[in-house]
């Protein structure tokens, strides 16, 4: 039997589902964002998996990489291209992963592009560059520190601290 997963990743955990080819949950959990957790517990529905769908958000880089490393067929939803049906009663996390994919299933699914991993220091300089430049106001502007911690947490799943920013 064909399984799709869904993973609404947030900042400090992600919500999995797993459904089968009717919409049928198999599996749904909030867990941490720990690669190790994640994985074990996508292990058990792996031979009959299709795919894995990650929402894009600013901090997917450590997931998909673990995945891929994994041989999981990854897809990047681009979640400015979702649109849940409108009137719903309920929307939450969980019905955000099962909706992400139930998209797979369907073969509906907007994708964003996976950059390659030696790629994305480059395409991060560019997309932020221009956040430490005068042309940039002030009180617009990011600080060194602030933008070594959203490429931490973007490459890792983690929080940077004070003292890692020091080293």
């Amino acid at each position: 039997m064909k399984k799709f997963s869904g993973i609404d990743l947030h900042s400090n955990n992600s919500v999995v589902v797993v459904s089968d080819e009717v919409d049928h949950i198999v599996y749904q959990r909030r867990l941490p964002n720990d690669a190790l957790q994640i994985r074990a517990a996508l292990a058990p529905h792996r031979e009959e998996l299709e795919g894995v769908v990650i929402e894009a958000t600013y901090n997917w880089y450590w997931l998909v990489d673990a995945l891929l490393a994994d041989g999981y067929h990854v897809h990047l939803a681009n979640p400015a291209a979702i649109r849940q049906h409108e009137g719903l009663k309920y929307s939450g996390d969980f019905t955000d992963a099962a909706h992400l994919a139930q998209l797979l299933r369907l073969g509906l699914l907007p994708e964003g592009y996976i950059y390659p991993a030696d790629g994305r220091q480059v395409r991060d300089l560019a997309a932020n560059g221009c956040s430490s430049c005068s042309a940039v106001p002030p009180r617009f502007s990011r600080s060194a520190t602030c933008s070594r911690g959203i490429l931490v947490r973007r490459c890792t799943g983690r929080r940077s601290s004070a003292s890692m920013a020091r080293r």
